[in-house]
C-alpha cells in the first residue's frame, strides 16, 4: 500500500519526539560522571574493614577518574577482613593525623564489624566524619560504616540503611531506617551489604558528582 508523504512525516515526527524525551536523561548522566573525574575523594578506615567494601568503592571512583586516598589511624599497611577471616593488606596512602577534610571532596565509609567499631572510638576519626557533613560534603556509608556516622552526630533526621543489626542504633541517633538496597539523603548514600554494592556505586558516583549539598 503506498504511503502518503505525511505518513511519513508523522512517523520522523514521532520518533523525533521520543528522542527528545530520552536523550536528556542520557545525556545528563553522562554528564554527572563526568564531573566525577578529578575529585578527591577519601576513604577512611582502619584495620578490619570489609575488603570488597573498599575495594568495589573505590575501582568504581578510580576508573571514573576520581582521586581517592586511602587514610588510616596508622601510616604504613591496614588489613581488610573477608567474609570470616583476615584478609589482604593495603598501603595506607595517608595517616589520619595528616588528613584535612577541606582537602576533599567527599567521604567514603567501607563497612565491617570491627572497623567503623574502632573509629568511632578515635575522636579524630570522628571529627573527621563530621567535617565533611559540616561542610556539606557528600558521603557514602555501607553495612556497618553508619556507626562512624552515628558517633559523629550526623544521622538525625536522616532517611538511611544499613547492616539490618544497625537498626536500632540509627532510629534512637534520629534517623529513619529503612531495608533497602541503597538509600541517598542530600548528599548521604548508605547500603546494607557487600551484594548492594552495584547500586552504592551507581548511587556513590551520582551523588560525588553533584559535590556540595546545602544541610538540611
Amino acid at each position: 500500500m503506498k504511503r502518503s508523504p505525511i505518513y511519513f512525516a508523522a512517523i520522523a515526527a514521532g520518533c523525533l519526539a521520543m528522542f527528545a524525551v530520552l536523550a536528556p536523561a542520557d545525556a545528563t548522566r553522562k554528564a554527572d560522571l563526568t564531573k566525577v573525574k578529578g575529585k578527591r575523594v577519601a576513604i577512611l578506615v582502619t584495620d578490619g574493614f570489609e575488603e570488597v567494601e573498599m575495594t568495589g568503592p573505590r575501582k568504581a571512583l578510580d576508573d571514573a577518574g576520581a582521586k581517592t586516598t586511602l587514610i588510616a589511624p596508622k601510616a604504613g599497611q591496614v588489613w581488610s577482613w573477608a567474609k570470616t577471616k583476615w584478609g589482604k593488606q593495603f598501603q595506607v596512602d595517608l595517616a589520619l593525623d595528616k588528613a584535612r577534610a577541606a582537602d576533599f571532596d567527599a567521604l567514603l565509609l567501607p563497612g565491617g564489624v570491627i572497623n567503623p567499631d574502632k573509629l568511632r572510638m578515635n575522636e579524630k576519626a570522628v571529627a573527621f566524619v563530621k567535617a565533611f557533613w559540616t561542610g556539606g560534603k557528600p558521603i557514602a556509608a555501607i553495612c556497618h560504616g553508619p556507626w562512624t556516622l552515628i558517633e559523629a552526630g550526623v544521622v538525625k533526621g536522616r532517611r538511611m540503611t544499613s547492616w539490618p543489626s544497625l537498626k536500632t542504633d540509627l532510629k534512637n541517633a534520629g534517623a529513619t531506617w529503612v531495608d533497602e538496597p541503597v538509600v541517598t539523603d542530600h548528599g548521604l548514600v548508605t547500603s546494607r551489604k557487600p551484594d548492594d554494592i552495584p547500586a552504592f556505586n551507581r548511587k556513590m558516583l551520582e551523588e560525588f558528582a553533584e559535590g556540595r549539598h546545602q544541610k538540611k
